[in-house]
């Protein structure tokens, strides 16, 4: 059971890789490691693998501390933040997040929302 998700995870990363534009797409546990995705083949990287352990950490912190409000505001679909250098977004799937970064020139209009249509 846990094969086919690793699987359908995999398979979503590729398919948001695939998109323009898009630099990393990586599904993180809660412990912040990555256990799916990664950096596209043709992208330099920006950050240190130990820069990325860090950030991802930070991260599963701040998706898990806005699942507090998810009883008075909903649940969060997508949050992001655009960076000078690039556009960083991430969705919660499963118990996992899905970490999905950009150029920052990316149409942050309609990017989540073709990331949203893949993981549905």
């Amino acid at each position: 059971m846990l094969t086919d998700k690793i699987r359908d995870y995999r398979n979503i990363c590729d398919q948001i890789k695939k998109l323009d534009k898009i630099r990393f797409a990586g599904v993180i546990n809660e412990r912040g490691k990555l256990i799916e995705g990664g950096l596209k083949d043709e992208v330099l990287p920006l950050s240190t693998e130990k820069d990325d352990e860090m950030l991802f950490m930070e991260l599963v912190l701040r998706v898990k501390m806005r699942q507090e409000f998810d009883k008075q505001l909903g649940k969060v679909k997508f949050a992001m933040a655009l960076r000078d250098k690039v556009l960083e977004m991430s969705f919660l799937i499963d118990n996992y997040v899905l970490f999905v970064v950009s150029e920052s020139d990316v149409d942050y209009g309609i990017m989540p929302r073709k990331i949203l249509e893949i993981i549905s």
